[in-house]
């Protein structure tokens, strides 16, 4: 018998502090983890009162980083939900690039604004990073694995920018880049899920930042 259709909401971070040293070690290495900044702070409230709003979920799963932790805390403080932490959600690791200003990178790669240019995929220059493909066999993984334990009702996944690309990319067929979209700070990213067909419904929806009046709190 089918299932009744249902929304994956995949969520990305607030702003996020670049300017910390944070760092968490993963299975993978040591990565960067900065917290929010004061505007991400305050994306993470507006976020919160929208969400407050939308049918309850039946799961929520969340990157173990602390810039998606704050992310949904100020949700998870005013209604007590619960939250399943995945460190299989953390952002693509970068290797040798975790660590680096931009501008450290431009030297080290000069093709770089190039490939930013034409849109080209960089993920492969990183030395050390992690291999596309094994960065979505294990994003893809977890996320299905979710849907999986939860065949009724909607599931949030807050995550990252290569988090959410590399799940679209993996039903949308998209082979050969590794970014094809960013994804607005603390923006929903919908996927209508019924069985095991996966169909892009919103991207980039923002409005809670652009037009918070939409969703008083």
């Amino acid at each position: 018998m089918s299932g009744a259709e249902r929304r994956l909401y995949l969520i990305r971070h607030g702003k996020a502090d670049r300017r910390s040293s944070g760092e968490t070690v993963t299975t993978r290495g040591a990565v960067a983890d900065p917290p929010l900044d004061a505007t991400g702070r305050e994306q993470a409230a507006i976020l919160a009162a929208r969400l407050r709003k939308m049918p309850e979920p039946a799961a929520i799963y969340c990157s173990t980083l602390a810039r998606a932790r704050q992310t949904i805390a100020p949700f998870v403080e005013a209604t007590g939900a619960q939250v399943t932490y995945s460190e299989d959600l953390v952002e693509w690791y970068g290797g040798g690039w975790e660590f680096k200003e931009f501008e450290e990178l431009l030297v080290e790669h000069a093709e770089i604004p190039r490939r930013i240019l034409l849109q080209d995929p960089m993920f492969h220059l990183a030395p050390g990073g992690e291999p596309f493909d094994a960065f979505q066999r294990r994003v893809v993984g977890e996320i299905e694995a979710g849907l999986s334990a939860h065949p009724r009702g909607d599931v949030w996944v807050v995550c990252h920018g290569g988090v959410i690309n590399a799940y679209l990319a993996s039903f949308l067929e998209l082979h050969e880049q590794d970014m094809f979209f960013l994804p607005p700070n603390t923006s929903l990213n919908t996927v209508k899920v019924k069985d095991d067909e996966r169909t892009l419904w919103f991207l980039a929806d923002d409005t809670h930042v652009t037009a918070p009046e939409l969703f008083p709190d």
